[in-house]
């Protein structure tokens, strides 16, 4: 299960409801590249057969077979300060990851 903070699950619906009625959901996906060996993905589209859907208050999530195993347990936030903003995700499961926290290691 992945975790969305609240601020994560406001900016998502928010982004979401921006890409009009072609995307009914959120993909977190893992791939293999980056800096530490996998990366992550966030794109918004529409359930496929195979996927888990997991919903947050409303917000469908998507998650293909092959990167459930590796988002288990995954806490993703939203930050936005003066510095910076973004999406942050927080792994339990990785091993090691890069500096920039856009890769890991299983």
């Amino acid at each position: 299960m992945i975790t969305l903070t609240d601020s994560a699950e406001i900016k998502l619906k928010q982004l979401l409801v921006e890409q009009g009625e072609s995307a009914t959901g959120v993909r977190f996906a893992v791939s293999g590249g980056g800096c530490s060996g996998y990366q992550y993905g966030l794109t918004f589209d529409t359930a496929k057969e195979t996927d888990t859907v997991q919903d947050n208050n409303g917000l469908k999530v998507y998650i293909d077979p092959e990167t459930e195993v590796l988002v288990q347990g995954l806490v993703v936030d939203y930050l936005d300060t003066l510095e910076d903003a973004g999406f942050s995700i927080t792994n339990p499961a990785a091993k090691s990851s890069c500096g920039c926290g856009k890769s890991f290691s299983a």
